[in-house]
């Protein structure tokens, strides 16, 4: 994989930082998140997610397989539980996930390294989804490995992450105070994409059937563009090779 390292498509990257401390900076933003609220677009993501891991069939008997990278409070962990799937939620941070067994107990629900391996065993999964998290990740590369090893041959990748296009632009353009808030170095998000960075990061990664698309509201001042959205949703299909 080479050449997945110098890809022209690996997003924006915020500064540098160490990704060995992930995990207590995901823990310090979690402790200042209020109890119970709910992210922007949750139920379009929900509509998105629920409607394409219905379409991945199970390799194995029983139900499909989802794994919840990025599970948080563990909201779509539990409408895919209710949705009759065989889901695991995972993430670094272990307040949100005390959140979500307080909630579910019932849920498998994990705390991952902030580096490295994560708990899931290979080609263990059908269906891989990323709610709003791979902006958060400065590893691209390590968790795109990632990915690749737990889900099957042939499994999907879905994934969340807000759009940065033409319209996010021209927002700036038109309220310049705009753009030095979105790109606080003191934020949470390390890495931005658009539609086109984000369809080439995963065809270097040698993910295949890749449909990338943006959603939810407009952004203020550009309702007369075009296919712009605040939201990116992705899926694509783990190459068998």
């Amino acid at each position: 994989m080479s050449g997945l390292r110098r890809s022209r498509s690996l997003g924006l990257a915020m500064g540098s930082r160490e990704t060995s401390r992930a995990g207590s900076r995901h823990e310090r933003i979690w402790e200042r998140v209020p109890e119970g609220l709910n992210p922007p677009d949750l139920e379009l993501r929900k509509r998105f997610l629920l409607d394409r891991a219905a379409q991945v069939p199970a390799a194995e008997p029983g139900p499909t397989r989802v794994l919840d990278v990025g599970c948080g409070e563990g909201q779509l962990t539990a409408a895919l539980a209710d949705a009759g799937f065989a889901v695991t939620g995972l993430d670094v941070a272990e307040e949100p996930l005390r959140r979500a067994r307080a909630l579910r107990p019932e849920l498998d629900l994990r705390l991952a390294p902030p580096e490295g391996a994560w708990p899931i065993d290979d080609a263990s999964v059908d269906v891989v989804w990323a709610g709003e998290t791979i902006e958060h990740v400065a590893d691209t590369a390590g968790w795109l490995s990632e990915v690749r090893r737990v889900l099957r041959a042939g499994g999907a990748l879905l994934l969340s992450t807000p759009a940065h296009g033409r319209a996010l632009l021209l927002s700036f353009a038109l309220r310049p105070a705009r753009f030095d808030a979105h790109f606080d170095p003191r934020s949470d998000h390390l890495r931005f994409y658009t539609r086109r960075s984000l369809t080439c990061m995963l065809r270097d990664f040698r993910f295949e059937s890749i449909d990338v698309r943006e959603a939810g509201g407009a952004i203020p001042g550009t309702r007369t563009l075009r296919g712009t959205g605040r939201l990116l949703l992705a899926s694509a299909r783990r190459s068998r090779f």
